[in-house]
């Protein structure tokens, strides 16, 4: 008997940076074989990546970005993870899954192996809820609904553009928090999702996360980080920050919680004390800033939203450090070069594409 054919085969890229072979897809090739991986590697561009046979993939390194970029390739991070955006730009499919080379496939309490790719799916496939909270979270999973109380006028939801997953065995710390429980592992498997209200910011973690590319994708910029930048590890949050006020806006869904990873390998916490010193204070403003945003009525497309966004940071965030100039002006680089790389389809005459 055929097997089915996996969920959005033809409709769906995996994003992987790296700096290492990646052995690591041994572990999810009954997963991932079926899908095209674009594997963007990070840091010098003459090591050879090798890729276990029998995956359909693309690699760029930082030789392929220059000349596909050319002096727009400023806006993509060097040493850093925040470089996988560039998969994100180049892709040409509908949804991105997007995971870190050291996370493998996780158990759940029955030990059943995760498919965490399917779960991510069916996630982006199922309407958020971000207007009226529903006390029994996803109410459109098999055994929930909508409790007494919820407006039927909200019932039908709203499109989801992101889907955040989550991590058993280490968790997504910052530095301080390592270095203060450093034999603390997530253990803890809580079998469910919910929708992320509507004004409610999060901390995003890039290393098992979905999206809609075509609802949500050019504000998915994960930032200056890394080499020659103050600031690392708050890549994926600044996204994750400017997606959500973003979806607010425009009435999209951001899901967190199944599926899980298992992450296998903590980072140094002194390297990421480094990195992450001066955000740890930034934050502390950056969080009001975006909290307190408000978007044009003429934002009404991801782009259009992004770069008001980026007149924001360069208006009121600058003052806190010149970095916020130039990220800002990266955001509007990043946009330029999402436009160039991904024309806008040409509208539909008489209705018909």
């Amino acid at each position: 008997m055929a097997s089915p054919t996996p969920l959005l085969k033809d409709e769906l890229d995996i994003v992987i940076p790296t700096i290492r072979n990646l052995d690591f897809l041994e572990m999810w090739r009954p997963f991932f074989q079926p899908y095209h991986l674009i594997i963007v590697q990070d840091g010098d561009p003459s090591k050879t990546i090798k890729v276990p046979d029998g995956f359909d993939y693309e690699l760029y390194n930082r030789n392929d970005i220059n000349r596909i970029l050319g002096p727009k390739a400023n806006c993509i991070s060097f040493k850093d993870s925040a470089c996988r955006c560039f998969g994100y730009m180049v892709s040409k499919k509908k949804y991105i899954y997007t995971i870190d080379d050291d996370c493998f496939v996780a158990t759940d309490p029955t030990g059943k192996q995760i498919n965490a790719l399917e779960q991510h799916i069916k996630n982006l496939l199922c309407p958020s809820t971000p207007f009226f909270f529903n006390t029994l979270y996803e109410p459109y999973r098999e055994g929930a609904d909508f409790v007494r109380g919820y407006p039927f006028s909200l019932r039908e939801g709203v499109p989801t553009a992101v889907s955040h997953g989550l991590w058993l065995n280490i968790p997504d710390y910052d530095a301080p928090t390592q270095l203060v429980k450093p034999l603390e592992r997530n253990t803890r498997y809580v079998d469910a999702i919910l929708t992320i209200p509507k004004g409610t910011l999060f901390p995003m973690c890039g290393m098992n996360l979905a999206f809609d590319r075509e609802l949500i994708g050019p504000a998915m910029y994960f930032g200056l980080m890394g080499d020659g930048q103050p600031i690392g590890r708050y890549d994926d949050m600044w996204a994750g920050w400017c997606i959500k006020v973003i979806c607010d806006h425009l009435g999209l869904g951001v899901k967190t919680g199944l599926p899980y990873i298992y992450h296998s390998k903590a980072s140094n916490p002194f390297v990421n004390l480094r990195k992450e010193y001066k955000g740890i204070f930034w934050q502390e403003d950056i969080i009001p800033f975006f909290q307190n945003i408000v978007l044009s009525k003429e934002a009404t497309t991801v782009q259009k939203c992004y770069i008001e966004l980026a007149k924001e940071v360069k208006a009121k965030l600058s003052k806190i450090d010149p970095y916020f100039d130039k990220l800002a002006d990266a955001m509007v680089t990043w946009i330029e070069s999402w436009d160039e790389l991904n024309p806008a389809k040409p509208a539909a005459a008489n209705g018909k594409a």
